[in-house]
């Protein structure tokens, strides 16, 4: 499997994650801050894959 193909699916993975913080974000506002800091560790992690 390619490396870009591993960022690309945590790319992917954080828009999900992001989706569901905006979904959430009304109703329950804790699950957004644990699904905003998911989010944010997957681009993170994206980011350092693909460097």
């Amino acid at each position: 499997m390619p490396k870009e193909y591993v960022g690309i699916g945590l790319l992917a993975l954080a828009g999900f994650l992001l989706g569901g913080v905006y979904s959430t974000w009304k109703t329950a506002k804790a699950v957004a801050a644990v699904l905003g800091v998911l989010a944010l560790v997957a681009v993170g992690g994206a980011v350092a894959w693909l460097l």
